[in-house]
């Protein structure tokens, strides 16, 4: 059973970038007590994230680009290698992946499959995940990606068993992509009691 939980206030601390909320609540304790407690939750909004993989040739197409946060949490160049993602704004999870993979890689492809969602750090933030995969070829890519705006975002592609290498080494350490990485393993290329 889930536990009742009231709600007793909600202050905005920032809503510059995204909104940054302080939130006072109650929550019954399994013991049937109430405790109180004060978080902050930042709240993006939800996104969606893809994997294009090209089985006979076994590759998948990943992007690089800088990212703020890891930089300032020890990686030294602060450039992330990363499936191609993006936040919903207002459209569903797969309208959005089609038109962040156009903008971000430069494909368009059709027939992309949810695989999963998940919240991806939900100690912090709101953000839920939609995560998909999709065949491609390389006559699908009608552009050179790179993003909009300020983005500056390199297309890579990859031999798989690269990209799970570069897991191990410690040069892919963006848990969506891992996530997607590992799905593939699973599902896609190798199959357990399967053949690709």
């Amino acid at each position: 059973m889930d536990p009742p939980v009231e709600l007793i206030r909600t202050e905005v601390l920032s809503d510059d970038w995204y909104v940054l909320r302080k939130v006072t609540f109650s929550i019954r304790r399994r013991n049937g007590s109430w405790a109180t407690h004060s978080r902050e939750a930042y709240d993006r909004g939800n996104g969606a994230t893809i994997l294009l993989y090209d089985r006979a040739r076994r590759t998948v197409i990943l992007t690089r680009q800088f990212r703020l946060p890891t930089y300032l949490n020890g990686n030294a160049s602060g450039m992330l290698i990363e499936a191609c993602a993006g936040l919903l704004e207002r459209d569903a999870p797969e309208a959005c992946i089609q038109r962040e993979l156009e903008e971000e890689t430069g494909f368009v492809v059709r027939g992309v499959s949810k695989v999963m969602q998940a919240y991806m750090s939900p100690g912090s933030v709101t953000e839920m995940l939609h995560f998909f995969v999709a065949e491609y070829s390389p006559a699908q890519r009608r552009g050179d990606g790179g993003g909009v705006g300020e983005e500056d975002i390199e297309v890579i592609e990859l031999p798989f068993a690269d990209a799970l290498q570069r897991i191990a080494r410690g040069q892919i350490i963006d848990g969506k992509t891992i996530m997607l990485l590992q799905h593939a393993a699973l599902h896609i290329f190798d199959p357990p009691g399967g053949s690709s």
